[in-house]
């Protein structure tokens, strides 16, 4: 009885010591969105693999729309349709509010060989556009730095060309839309595959500015009618 005894003692010692060493548990957004960090790396700083684009710091009306587009089919990603459904407006705004405040250093530009012809191409194209097709240059809504624009339009700098190369392909083949009119999808139907190649190459082969916040709204019409942005200004 006595042996029991002891060993009784001994086990509730240790149950009490674990029970003192379990941390608390954390109940914040940054404890909450680490499903998302995963995939989308430490701070939303994008995935290793070059397909789980940069989260931090991108204007929270961007995110929080892509959400959105997720969870009603105009974006198409398994996994995030499954991540998403149950969660409520009021809660992906938080999560897109969240990621948007963080201020985290970018990776440097990528270093993959390119075709110098594919550069220029899709330098042109970046910062002029071709008036002749009546194409806007991305410069005209992304921001003369390329960092994006108030309220909702995202940066364009920073992120892997295969993201680039497979954002761009999926407008042009409507795997990814947005609310019409869909000013993405009328600018890639126009464009090659090579020159979105270039775009997006030449993109990624940029250095990332010392500001990378989102410039102000731009108090000029843009050069094409987005309903994106009509659903963000509301």
């Amino acid at each position: 009885m006595k042996l029991f005894s002891c060993a009784l003692a001994a086990l509730l010692a240790v149950l009490a010591g674990a029970s003192q060493a379990a941390p608390p548990f954390e109940d914040s957004i940054a404890q909450r969105t680490l499903a998302c960090t995963a995939c989308h790396g430490s701070q939303g700083r994008a995935g290793p693999d070059g397909y789980y684009p940069r989260l931090a710091g991108k204007p929270a009306q961007y995110l929080y729309h892509q959400l959105l587009n997720f969870r009603d089919g105009r974006r198409h990603y398994d996994l995030m349709t499954r991540l998403v459904d149950p969660l409520s407006e009021d809660y992906l705004l938080e999560i897109a509010r969240y990621f948007s405040s963080l201020d985290v250093p970018y990776p440097p530009p990528s270093s993959a060989p390119a075709d110098p012809a594919a550069l220029r191409s899709g330098e042109a194209l970046a910062l002029r556009g071709d008036p002749q097709r009546r194409l806007p240059a991305c410069v005209q809504c992304h921001g003369q730095t390329l960092m994006g624009m108030l309220p909702a339009t995202p940066g364009l700098l920073g992120l892997p060309r295969d993201y680039l190369s497979a954002q761009l392909g999926a407008w042009k083949t409507q795997q990814r839309r947005a609310h019409a009119p869909d000013c993405m999808a009328r600018i890639t139907q126009q464009l090659s595959l090579a020159e979105l190649n270039a775009v997006a190459t030449w993109l990624a082969a940029q250095p990332v500015p010392a500001h990378t916040r989102a410039a102000a709204a731009p108090t000029a019409p843009l050069p094409l009618e987005c309903g994106s942005a009509t659903r963000a200004g509301q």
